[in-house]
C-alpha cells in the first residue's frame, strides 16, 4: 500500500512539473510561430500556433537585410565568448585563493569584496563612462569586454565550490611537492568541472543578453549586438513583430547550444570527481 502511495506522488509530481514545465515554454512556442506568420496573424486570438502557411522571408529578411543579423551575431559571439572564458579563469584563479591559501585579512577582504554585489550596476555607469572615455575605448567592444572580465558572482560561486573539496587532497599534492600553480591546474580545475560549467551558462547568458552596458558604451552600428539589432525592427509608426520574433528565434540558439554543451561537462565533473576514501 505505502508503494502504492509513494508512485502515486511521484506521478502527480511528474505531472505537475510538466505542466510548469509547458507553462514555461508556451512564450518561446508562440515566439517560433510569430516568426512564420503574416503580420494579421500576429495577435490572432485564439492563438493559431501552426499556420495555415509556413513564411520563412522574416527570417530571411533578418539575415539578408540592409542591416544583415550576422554582423550582430559576430560582436555579440566575440564579446561573450572572450569576457566568459577570462572571467571563468580570473573567477576561478580567485577562488582559489580565497579558499586554499591562508593569508592576512582573507575573510575581511572576501566579505568586502562579496558587498559590492550590493551596488546597483547603474550606479556605476558615469564613473565608467568617464573612465573608459580617459583610456580612449569608449564606443569599442572592451567597453563591454573588460568589466566583464570581473564576476563576483563567479568567484563566490567557486570559492564555495573549492571550499567544499577536503583539504587532505591538496595536502597530499604538497607533500608530494606540487605548487599552488599545478594543484589549481592538474587537481581543482577538474574536480571543480560542474561549478566551472554552470558558471559559464549563466555568465555566457548574462554577457549575450546585455542590453544597458551595449546601449550606453556603444554608438556605432557596425559595434551593435543582438539585443541592440532588436531595435531595426521597430519602425517609426509600428513594430515588426515577425521580424522581431525571427530575430528572437536565431538569438536565442547560441544560449542553447551553450546550455547542452555545459550540460555535458557537468554530467561528466560530476561523475569524475567522486572522492575515494
Amino acid at each position: 500500500m505505502q508503494i502504492r502511495s509513494i508512485s502515486w506522488r511521484k506521478s502527480a509530481a511528474t505531472a505537475i512539473m510538466f505542466a510548469l514545465g509547458l507553462l514555461m515554454i508556451l512564450p518561446f512556442l508562440w515566439m517560433i510561430s510569430t516568426s512564420v506568420k503574416r503580420p494579421d496573424e500576429v495577435f490572432e486570438y485564439p492563438i493559431r500556433w501552426l499556420p495555415d502557411q509556413l513564411l520563412w522571408k522574416h527570417h530571411l529578411k533578418v539575415w539578408s537585410g540592409p542591416k544583415g543579423f550576422a554582423l550582430y551575431y559576430a560582436n555579440s559571439l566575440k564579446i561573450a565568448i572572450i569576457a566568459t572564458v577570462g572571467s571563468t579563469f580570473l573567477a576561478a584563479f580567485a577562488a582559489y585563493g580565497f579558499s586554499r591559501i591562508a593569508f592576512k585579512g582573507r575573510d575581511t577582504l572576501f566579505v568586502l569584496y562579496l558587498s559590492m554585489m550590493m551596488i546597483p550596476p547603474q550606479v556605476l555607469f558615469v564613473p565608467k563612462f568617464i573612465m573608459f572615455e580617459w583610456a580612449g575605448i569608449y564606443n569599442t567592444h572592451w567597453a563591454l569586454i573588460l568589466p566583464g572580465l570581473v564576476s563576483i558572482f563567479g568567484v563566490f560561486l567557486l570559492r564555495q565550490f573549492f571550499v567544499g573539496i577536503p583539504k587532505e587532497i591538496t595536502e597530499s599534492a604538497f607533500i608530494d611537492g606540487a605548487g599552488h600553480l599545478r594543484i589549481f591546474g592538474q587537481l581543482m580545475l577538474p574536480l571543480a568541472k560542474p561549478a566551472i560549467a554552470t558558471f559559464m551558462i549563466i555568465d555566457f547568458s548574462w554577457h549575450w543578453n546585455d542590453y544597458e552596458n551595449a546601449l550606453v558604451f556603444l554608438t556605432e552600428s557596425d559595434l551593435y549586438t543582438v539585443p541592440l539589432g532588436l531595435q531595426n525592427f521597430i519602425l517609426e509608426y509600428n513594430i515588426d513583430y515577425n521580424g522581431m520574433m525571427a530575430a528572437a528565434t536565431a538569438g536565442i540558439l547560441p544560449m542553447l547550444l551553450v546550455f547542452m554543451a555545459g550540460q555535458r561537462f557537468i554530467i561528466e565533473g560530476i561523475s569524475s570527481s567522486s572522492v575515494k576514501g
